[in-house]
C-alpha cells in the first residue's frame, strides 16, 4: 500500500509541474513579443549609428581630399612670393618692364598650320 501510494503521489508531483499547453503558448507569445519590443526599441538607435558611422567616413575623406589641397595651395604660396616668380606672371599677362616694347602677335595658329602643311608637303 505505501508503494501504491508513492505512485500516486509521484503522478501527483508530475502534473502539478506539468504547464498547460495555453499557458506555454501565452508564455512563448510573451516572450516573443518582448524580444519584437526590444528589436523595435533597438531599431532606432542603430540605424543612427550606422548613419553617423557612414557620415564620419565621408567627412574624413573629404578632410584628407582638403588636406592635399591646402598643401598644393601652400606649395603655390611659397612659390608665388619669389622675385622670379612675380616676374614670370608679369610676364604672362602682358606687362613690360619700363623701356621694352610690347609687341602684340595675331594670327600664330594660323601660321603654325601653314608651316607645317608646307613641312609635310616638302
Amino acid at each position: 500500500m505505501a508503494a501504491r501510494e508513492a505512485a500516486k503521489s509521484s503522478r501527483r508531483r508530475t502534473k502539478t509541474r506539468r504547464i498547460p499547453r495555453s499557458r506555454r503558448r501565452l508564455r512563448l507569445v510573451w516572450i516573443l513579443a518582448s524580444v519584437a519590443v526590444a528589436a523595435y526599441l533597438y531599431y532606432r538607435p542603430l540605424a543612427s549609428y550606422f548613419e553617423t558611422k557612414s557620415d564620419l567616413a565621408t567627412m574624413r575623406a573629404e578632410v584628407e581630399t582638403l588636406q592635399i589641397a591646402k598643401s598644393a595651395l601652400e606649395l603655390r604660396l611659397a612659390d608665388s612670393t619669389s622675385t622670379e616668380a612675380t616676374r614670370r606672371e608679369a610676364r604672362r599677362i602682358g606687362y613690360v618692364r619700363p623701356g621694352e616694347r610690347l609687341f602684340i602677335v595675331k594670327g600664330i595658329p594660323d601660321w603654325r598650320r601653314a608651316h607645317r602643311n608646307v613641312r609635310d608637303d616638302g
